[in-house]
């Protein structure tokens, strides 16, 4: 079946390079295009899209004003067009965070529309696919953790790709301070993983960072891999991060294979969560961490974006348990918790 697509943006420019890159695609269609939030609300009325592409700098109203009222009246798959600069990652993340499924930055003097574009129909195709909610108020915060204590040692590690944004700040936003040394993985690019660790650290209990080469594995804080060129390792008797630079693997870098397979070589006590996301990545690192003895989580069906990631770890056996999103703060620590309450036994 053909995916029908509306193009948002105020620039006719690049409303003909998005539209140019997406019809290259047989299996995409762009039914329809619109300068501003007015025009895009009549033209989903009348032509019923399956997937929205939203400028963020529009007249009339801007796109986060616009994705609100979507996400409340009318939800629908969003991907957000975006300038790949700090301002831009920021409010990209906040479009994110709203429920978009996913960006892609735009051409600049230093990236073609080939290059900016390069994943764009993929990312539609993943929207095209995607469980998209209703906006809800915001949720109450979580009730602090008192007198927790992560066991000694202890590694958390998580992977994340579509959808991930938003199910990362739902679980980190309820770490406490004395939470396990925790490293992640998400699919993001470089400009924004550290707006990204910046956002966590405002929301969460615990210290979280972009990663950096040597950096120690303590517990409180949490490591955002960096976009772009490295894939995020950790290594040593007293763990600490490794940027290595390498190829893709399973199709990304960072990879959450990578991250999952190197905290499997620990020898620590350890647990691994796979979240939302496209794709197959992670399954197989998750895998050679359960089979090392870890503690392993999926996102299940129901609360996942895109259940691509998790449905694939599941089906190979590497996740023992699949949770909601509501659940998998507290569960993940019970897991790592010096005095677990709810825990089981691995399957």
């Amino acid at each position: 079946m053909t995916i029908r697509v509306l193009v948002v943006d105020d620039s006719a420019t690049m409303r003909g390079l998005i539209t140019a890159a997406l019809n290259r695609d047989p299996e995409i269609e762009v039914i329809g295009t619109a300068a501003d939030p007015i025009e895009a609300r009549e033209a989903i009325k009348r032509l019923n899209p399956d997937v929205l592409t939203l400028d963020i700098e529009m007249p009339n109203m801007n796109g986060l004003e616009f994705l609100e009222k979507i996400m409340r009246l009318r939800p629908m798959p969003v991907v957000m067009v975006s300038t790949l600069t700090q301002a831009g990652a920021e409010v990209t993340l906040a479009a994110l965070e709203m429920g978009a499924v996913d960006a892609v930055g735009k051409p600049s003097a230093h990236i073609t529309a080939a290059e900016a574009f390069a994943e764009l129909t993929l990312k539609v195709k993943a929207a095209a696919g995607s469980t998209v909610r209703a906006r809800q108020p915001a949720a109450p915060a979580p009730a602090p953790h008192d007198n927790y204590r992560a066991a000694e040692g202890h590694v958390l590690a998580i992977g994340a790709s579509t959808g991930g944004v938003e199910a990362l700040l739902t679980i980190l936003s309820a770490f406490p301070a004395t939470c396990p040394a925790t490293v992640v993985t998400q699919h993001m690019p470089a400009t924004f993983t550290g707006s990204f660790a910046a956002r966590l650290d405002r929301s969460s209990g615990a210290t979280v960072r972009e990663a950096t080469e040597g950096a120690p594995l303590l517990p409180g804080h949490i490591y955002i891999a960096p976009g772009g060129e490295t894939h995020l390792e950790v290594a040593g008797i007293t763990p600490r991060c490794r940027l290595v630079r390498s190829e893709t693997v399973s199709g990304h870098r960072p990879s959450v294979d990578v991250l999952f397979g190197s905290v499997a070589r620990l020898k620590k006590p350890m647990t691994g969560v796979i979240l939302t996301g496209m794709g197959r990545d992670g399954a197989s690192g998750l895998l050679e961490m359960r089979q090392a003895g870890a503690r392993t989580l999926g996102q299940d069906p129901g609360s996942c974006v895109v259940y691509g990631m998790p449905r694939v770890a599941f089906e190979i056996g590497a996740v023992e348990r699949q949770l909601p999103l509501s659940r998998l703060s507290g569960a993940i620590l019970d897991l790592c918790s010096a005095h677990p309450r709810h825990a089981t036994s691995p399957a």
